[in-house]
């Protein structure tokens, strides 16, 4: 394959370096009252989503410098290859079509789209026939509770969205199992009938080993609760593409829903995946869900590189991370229905571009991927909020924040919704060593003592952030949420001239785990342990 030009290389990339250096003791609070229109100019609208990236340590020269970089990699031509299906994928040969998943057409990519199709029809079914009670367990009692066993993609997805969509919950719950650790699937099971509970089993191979482990462990809850052989079709479906290991396992062709390659794990929520989203919120309500993630699909494909929400924030990740260090981001959801945003966005983000080679194998000279993190206000403020005012490390921020709440509680909500408006106000302005002075002294604090103290309430602000603003966290809102964050890690992937969907980071660590398993197992194995693992092998077998 031909040379992928890197970053580095690019034309602009000195003069955004330049760029970069002018700004690094700039002023936002100063930008911001010496240009009247910076507030609104930077602020724009797409698929029901507001982004106010005003707070910004940016100005008009260095975001023109940004999109030119943009051009010189070729962006709106990457764009379109991903939405029309490329191979975008190269070391794996593949496109990656998770917005074929919720797109209303499949223009040139017909039978892909039929197969979607026809999963989304089988999905409504399921959804439509749990819900009215129509599904029953070998007692003859209904289902009543859904169990999804996945892991990765096949779990964070899901969950992330069946909670934020809470207040959409339909007759049948939705509940989580992940972690191979057996409280995960006990304590889950421990509030759970046998007789009213159907599981998803989520896994493309039918052989990833927290999957499957989780699962033989529910079918044998089942067994145990009277249920035979011929009754496991009655509480497993599965997700996946070995239908002779599902069978074997006792689920029966029928009730498998597919799993396709050109979708990555990460990504795979718009798909059968999402099974358990659409049984817990209702079709109606998941087909909204899809289709606010059209609508930034839309957007992303439509809109100008100037004016286009997930470039912008693309660009802006370059930005940080490239030209001013910071090798982390923070994301900072006011909803406690979005708690479980950040967890998502780890895998989202740090998955797809935790890479350190381009895609033609070159190594990089540039930093990529950098960590994401975070949690829901206010809980934060109590806790690492102190090092995004005063530490030492630069921390991008993003605050997601819905306008109006599902609880009825508008005056608590108010009060959540000061808390983020203030927090992202205090990360831009700080306070000044002598405005710590004079508030210690108007607090009565003797002039000596207020000397002393003032360092320690001096805040450095210029700290950026975004905020991101929708009227109501609802389905088409969340979808348009979750498709901005795919796009903008898609955007950074292309700068940085590296393959945002594969991962074979992963690969090694299954490798080695399956060997320590055999070891563990008191299997031979062919392959010599280091005396530091060897000796925590031992440490375990003597504990048993």
């Amino acid at each position: 394959m031909p040379a992928t030009p890197l970053l580095s290389q690019l034309p602009s990339f000195e003069e955004t370096q330049q760029l970069a250096k002018r700004l690094r003791d700039a002023s936002v609070s100063t930008m911001l009252a010496d240009d009247s229109d910076r507030a609104g100019d930077f602020t724009l609208t797409a698929a029901g989503l507001q982004l106010d990236y005003s707070k910004q340590l940016v100005d008009r020269p260095a975001l023109a410098s940004l999109f030119k970089l943009a051009s010189e990699a070729n962006l709106k031509s990457a764009i379109s290859g991903l939405l029309a299906g490329e191979e975008v994928n190269n070391t794996e040969g593949r496109p990656a079509l998770h917005t074929l998943l919720r797109a209303n057409t499949g223009a040139g990519l017909e039978n892909k789209y039929d197969a979607v199709t026809a999963a989304r029809k089988t999905m409504r079914q399921w959804s439509e026939r749990l819900n009215a009670g129509e599904h029953r367990g070998f007692s003859g009692a209904p289902i009543t509770d859904v169990v999804n066993i996945g892991i990765g993609g096949s779990d964070l997805g899901p969950r992330l969205v069946s909670e934020a969509l809470r207040p959409y919950q339909g007759n049948v719950a939705c509940h989580y199992v992940a972690n191979v650790d057996p409280a995960d699937l006990q304590d889950t099971l421990l509030e759970l009938n046998p007789d009213s509970t159907l599981f998803i089993v989520c896994s493309k191979s039918f052989r990833t080993e927290e999957t499957l482990t989780n699962s033989l462990a529910a079918r044998q809850w089942m067994k145990n609760a009277g249920a035979g052989d011929a009754d496991l079709d009655k509480h497993f479906l599965a997700i996946t593409s070995n239908l002779d290991a599902a069978a074997e396992f006792g689920i029966s062709p029928a009730n498998c829903l597919p799993m396709w390659d050109w979708v990555g794990g990460r990504y795979s929520v718009w798909s059968a995946i999402g099974l358990s989203c659409a049984i817990a919120v209702g079709w109606e309500n998941f087909e909204a869900f899809l289709d606010g993630a059209a609508a930034m699909d839309d957007h992303f494909g439509e809109a100008p590189l100037a004016a286009n929400m997930p470039v912008i924030m693309g660009l802006l990740e370059i930005w940080y991370t490239n030209f001013f260090g910071a090798g982390n981001h923070v994301v900072l959801p006011y909803d406690n229905s979005l708690q479980k945003l950040p967890d998502f966005l780890q895998q989202l983000t740090m998955e797809s571009n935790g890479k350190n080679v381009a895609r033609d194998g070159q190594p990089l000279d540039y930093p990529t991927g950098p960590v994401l993190w975070g949690a829901a206000g206010t809980m934060g403020q109590h806790s690492f909020h102190q090092l995004l005012h005063q530490g030492t490390e630069l921390c991008p921020a993003d605050f997601v924040l819905p306008l109006t709440t599902h609880t009825g509680m508008t005056e608590q909500h108010r009060r959540l919704v000061a808390n983020c408006l203030a927090q992202s106000r205090t990360l831009m302005v700080g306070r000044s060593l002598e405005e710590a002075h004079q508030s210690l002294l108007a607090r009565g604090i003797d002039a000596a003592r207020a000397e002393a103290l003032a360092p320690h309430l001096a805040m450095p602000g210029n700290r950026p952030n975004s905020v991101i603003t929708m009227a109501a966290l609802t389905p088409a809102t969340l979808g348009a949420l979750i498709a901005l964050y795919e796009h903008r890690t898609f955007v950074s992937g292309v700068l940085w001239g590296i393959n945002s969907f594969d991962q074979w980071g992963v690969e090694l660590g299954k490798e080695i785990g399956g060997q320590v398993l055999s070891l563990l197992a008191g299997e031979d194995c062919d392959v010599a342990m280091d005396s530091a693992t060897a000796r925590l092998i031992g440490e375990w077998a003597a504990a048993q």
